[in-house]
């Protein structure tokens, strides 16, 4: 035999070898002959470079180290989907979309949904140049050596693939390999896994590529992001994946109409105990790309597509007792302490009860037996509770009036579910709990500190507040325990270089209740400084897109504390930063200034984002839908029939493509 179709033959064998021991966990040789047939196979490489292959097993073996993952910008923002349990809330999903198309002329692709993790791989010709994690939607860890090592993804594709394209998958680990895992670690005394989405999430994220090279990770490629003007179809992608030489999943199909959709989602309700790996819902998408482009997008996940959550299983287990969690807004939590059950993979020992309503509702008292499920939630919660089990002497539940940490008396706003604890400067737990907010990766991103370290300095009484960490010394910090001079000095430079970080970041950071990451953009794109936002009323904010009533007036209560302006003053004289300096696309003309415009349909010049673009630069605002406050439709092709009906009966201006060019005076 010669060598090159010895090395063929060796890559053959080694990857059904890799399958068998990985996904099958039934190896069928021992590890020295695998390494004896890598070390021949690798050895017949180097003397033939000619016949070089990135996919060859000796290439799945890893070896670089990444001390810190470079984050990556996402060309297209991997979006979460909307979830519903219900086969109602999927026909109302259904019913949308007829609503929205205008005619019944449309089919859906269902697929499973698979328990892992997002990535994004990015392909040159046809070869692997990049791969990032979902990370916060916006942008993600290029993790490219990690995934490279992963022995079912082709890095060399093969056929008519453009030169330049996008994939999203699923990074994911078979059961059988995690439970072997397990197994060996139960051997040797070590602690179990909690299941196989955490494992593969951990993995992939380990520094050296060549000890993820020894774990079994496996992927799913199950979307073509980058457009291709002969692919008209979800189908047809998947097909052309496969062909490339990537691995999709065998279980996809199309489905006239929302019944063949519950044909599917009931056959794998039953089936999925038959697989290999984990699946926790189908996903449906309609198939056609012009549908799915007149459809659009919401803020947050796509109109065309939703998940269909499989109902989790549920156990039956005592409550010992009910203690309460302080938040760091100073919500209450009850949670549960559960007599320990098995349940989807863990052991489940605490469950949240949510609020005081929720405790009432369920009438739970300590002693019944309750039925516990994880449906979807970080933390499992009750769903109900035997009564036949239950012992009569037991009391109905009191809820707490006094807040756990501090004693003072809760709160409970009218129309709201949680109690409060009001002690926002002196109640331990908040005030720990806002200094950690603001110090994460998503806030400020202060480098050498971590949760552990503002307990530390806090029961030191070095830091009672966040204004106070631009105040702390060296020789206070030295004194901490486990804190070297490096150390030290690590975190009062990271403490420095939160100096540079934006001020829509810095207002995320402060911890007000209901400003998260997106309102504090919204809220720094209008409010240029924090002392512009301190003097804004109620009414002012309320202009402010998606800034309703309830978050207006948590904005107005923390701003009107004089102990949060007295902080916000010394964090500016710190040095943070509290104006906004981004710069702004820069603006053509006022042509469309005041005016709200609509984009639907397909366009020849331009994408649907560039128009969108055109209308902001030229003074006006996008909308998603048609309303009577809409002054233009601007309608390409496809365009849903519906929205054209509405658009008439509104007497609302459709504009072409090159009329609106026209309109703004753009060249065409």
């Amino acid at each position: 035999m010669d060598a090159q179709q010895r090395i063929i033959t060796l890559r053959k064998e080694l990857s059904e070898h890799n399958y068998k021991y990985y996904v099958l966990a039934q190896p069928s040789i021992s590890d020295f002959e695998f390494d004896k047939m890598l070390e021949e196979l690798q050895e017949l490489e180097k003397q033939h470079p000619e016949f070089f292959d990135p996919d060859s097993p000796s290439q799945k073996v890893g070896g670089a180290v990444n001390k810190n993952f470079e984050s990556f910008k996402h060309q297209y923002p991997m979006l979460s989907l909307g979830n519903t349990y219900s086969q109602e809330e999927l026909r109302e999903f259904d019913e949308r979309i007829y609503k929205l198309l205008g005619h019944k002329d449309y089919e859906y692709i269902c697929e499973l949904k698979f328990d892992g993790l997002s990535i994004s791989l990015h392909y040159e010709k046809g070869l692997l140049l990049r791969a990032v994690t979902r990370g916060d939607g916006t942008q993600g860890d290029v993790v490219t050596d990690n995934v490279r090592t992963i022995k079912a993804l082709r890095t060399k594709l093969h056929g008519d693939f453009p030169e330049h394209f996008e994939v999203r998958g699923e990074v994911f680990m078979h059961r059988p390999a995690f439970d072997r895992i397990n197994q060996e670690r139960e051997e040797a005394g070590e602690d179990l896994y909690a299941n196989p989405r955490n494992l593969a999430a951990g993995i992939l994220k380990q520094q050296d590529s060549a000890e993820v090279a020894k774990k079994p990770l496996d992927i799913f490629i199950y979307q073509l992001i980058e457009k291709n003007e002969t692919i008209k179809t979800h189908f047809e992608s998947l097909k052309k994946l496969k062909e490339w030489g990537l691995q999709t999943s065998e279980h996809s199909r199309k489905c006239k109409d929302v019944e063949h959709v519950f044909d599917f989602i009931n056959e794998w309700d039953e089936k999925r105990k038959l697989l290999s790996y984990d699946i926790d819902g189908v996903v449906i998408k309609i198939n056609d790309y012009h549908q799915r482009e007149e459809l659009g997008f919401t803020a947050k996940s796509p109109r065309w597509a939703i998940a269909y959550k499989f109902k989790t299983e549920a156990a039956c287990t005592k409550l010992l007792k009910i203690e309460y969690q302080v938040g760091r807004t100073g919500a209450i939590t009850p949670v549960a302490n559960l007599e320990p059950v098995f349940l989807l993979g863990t052991t489940v020992k605490r469950a949240s009860l949510h609020n005081a309503n929720e405790i009432e509702r369920l009438d739970v008292r300590v002693g019944d037996y309750v039925f516990v499920e994880k449906g979807g939630e970080i933390i499992p919660k009750i769903t109900g509770v035997d009564l036949d089990k239950r012992d009569p002497g037991l009391l109905p539940h009191v809820y707490i009036t006094e807040c756990p940490d501090c004693g003072t008396t809760l709160i409970r706003k009218p129309g709201e579910a949680q109690h409060y604890c009001p002690n926002e400067s002196d109640c331990p737990t908040q005030v720990i709990g806002k200094i950690q907010h603001f110090i994460h990766r998503k806030a400020m991103d202060i480098n050498g500190m971590g949760d552990e370290t503002v307990e530390l300095l806090y029961k030191h009484h070095l830091i009672k507040n966040i204004a106070d960490l631009y105040d702390l010394k060296y020789e206070d910090v030295l004194k901490l325990d486990r804190m070297a001079d490096k150390s030290a000095r690590n975190l009062l430079e990271g403490i420095e270089a939160s100096k540079a970080i934006p001020y829509a970041r810095v207002l995320f950071a402060l911890g007000i209740r209901y400003v998260g990451e997106t309102v504090a953009k919204k809220l720094a794109a209008t409010f240029k400084s924090i002392d512009d936002l301190m003097n804004a009323s109620q009414e002012e904010l309320m202009k402010v897109d998606e800034i309703g009533e309830r978050i207006a007036l948590s904005l107005v209560e923390y701003f009107g504390d004089a102990n949060n302006r007295a902080m916000i003053e010394r964090l500016k004289s710190a040095g943070l930063q509290m104006v906004n300096t981004e710069k702004e696309k820069e603006k053509v003309s006022d042509i469309l200034n005041g005016k709200i415009v609509v984009i639907s349909g397909v366009f020849s010049k331009f994408s649907r984002d560039e128009i969108k673009e055109l209308v902001e630069v030229n003074g006006g605002k996008n909308a998603g839908s048609i309303s009577s406050k809409t002054h233009y439709v601007v309608a390409g092709e496809n365009m849903g029939p519906a929205k054209l009906e509405k658009a008439r009966q509104l007497n609302i201006p459709i504009l072409s493509e090159d009329e609106f060019l026209n309109l703004i005076g753009q060249s065409i």
